[in-house]
């Protein structure tokens, strides 16, 4: 008889569901009433902002399963040039020699030609867009069912294809069709696109802020996960691996994988495994080190020079620092340095920690920090 292999319940990469979405319960709550109660209801549009390693591409994730479960179709984009129009050819896919195109600029198009130079601006993609959708709707409502779209990383959008999508939505909607619509990126696209004239429907979306998971429903979910493999997590090993994650929902994926390993891998002939204190202090540090990696190295090469200048003016302290010492340290004065500061708190990087003061939102950042600042500085051009 072939023995059943276990594997890690932990899947620490992105997009990649976990085993128990923890923390999210009310979100994915007003989503499925969004489904349940019907065209207009606040949950078919949704906007889902959090700095990196939050949980925004698990959600969307979990919201087609969601959907697909009551037998809706599902498309996902992530934002990149060309992203409506492929879109368009997944919703009505070539046929024969007719075939579908996208103009991503506005064309400006002369009224006769020769009445005094009137024009007027035409964005061909939104009725295209609109077309594909509406007959796409045609043949699910039909079925009682609908159509879900997520798009993911929004803030790197092209804004052509963001206008054509919410112009598209907004229409559908209105006339109380069977859609979905949830969009999520980093804090930056909320100024970017709710912002704009264009996309004022965007504004009605249902905002939701991905942030930390409380460590008592961290603790709750270590313990049951791994369980559910035979483990035993308990005692310190279990306050050592609860803590560590500082709540943080990438970080719970992280040291959840690697402590599993570890404890595998040191009691490989145990048919039930104790995870011990040194089985969980070597999963934290294999963690510490791949967060470096996937969340803390990518969110610093988004940021500006100056932008980072501030964070290492802030690394310096051992917790909350003083704008006005962050200021001194940067050889700027306080105004100069609270538009990085503000810019810092929109993109979630950072935190206000009451009047005058600010902390860092993304665990272990301040460690990553101090051990990369020589070659932080050199890479960017930073001179003290």
């Amino acid at each position: 008889m072939t023995k059943t292999r276990i594997t890690n319940p932990f899947k620490p990469s992105a997009g990649h569901l976990p085993p128990v979405l923890i923390g999210r319960d009310i979100i994915l709550d007003d989503f499925q009433e969004g489904l349940d109660n019907g065209s207009g209801a606040p949950g078919r549009l949704m906007r889902i902002t959090g700095a990196r390693g939050t949980g925004k591409t698990v959600m969307l994730a979990e919201f087609r399963r969601m959907a697909e479960q009551q037998g809706w179709q599902t498309i996902s984009e992530t934002a990149s040039a060309g992203m409506a129009q492929r879109l368009l050819e997944k919703l009505q896919p070539k046929k024969g020699n007719l075939s579908f195109s996208f103009e991503p600029s506005i064309s400006v198009m002369s009224m006769g030609g020769s009445l005094g130079g009137v024009h007027y601006e035409k964005s061909r993609m939104p009725l295209t867009l609109r077309d594909a959708m509406s007959e796409r709707l045609d043949a699910l409502e039909k079925h009682d069912t609908g159509l879900l779209v997520t798009i993911d990383e929004a803030q790197a959008a092209d804004r052509d294809d963001m206008v054509a999508i919410a112009t598209t939505i907004q229409h559908l909607t209105s006339e109380d069709r069977n859609i979905a619509f949830v969009f999520a990126g980093l804090p930056s696209m909320t100024s970017k696109w709710l912002n704009d004239d264009v996309m004022t429907f965007l504004r009605r979306a249902q905002p939701e802020r991905l942030g930390d998971v409380p460590l008592a429903e961290v603790s709750q979910a270590f313990t049951d996960t791994f369980a559910g493999t035979g483990m035993v997590l308990k005692d310190t090993p279990l306050d050592l691996a609860t803590q560590a994650t500082a709540g943080y929902p990438f970080m719970i994926q992280l040291v959840g994988y690697h402590i599993w390993r570890v404890a595998k891998r040191h009691h490989p002939q145990d048919a039930s495994i104790t995870v011990t204190v040194e089985d969980a202090e070597a999963g934290v540090r294999d963690a510490l080190s791949r967060l470096g990696d996937t969340v803390h190295g990518p969110e610093l090469d988004g940021l500006s020079p100056i932008d980072k200048t501030y964070l290492l003016a802030m690394a310096q302290d051992d917790g909350p620092s003083s704008t006005s010492t962050i200021a001194e340290r940067m050889g700027k004065d306080a105004r100069y340095a609270s538009m990085y500061r503000m810019r810092l708190i929109e993109a979630q990087v950072i935190e206000e920690r009451g009047y005058g003061k600010v902390d860092f939102a993304i665990p272990y950042l301040r460690e990553y920090l101090r051990e990369h600042a020589a070659y932080i500085r050199m890479t960017t051009g930073i001179v003290e």
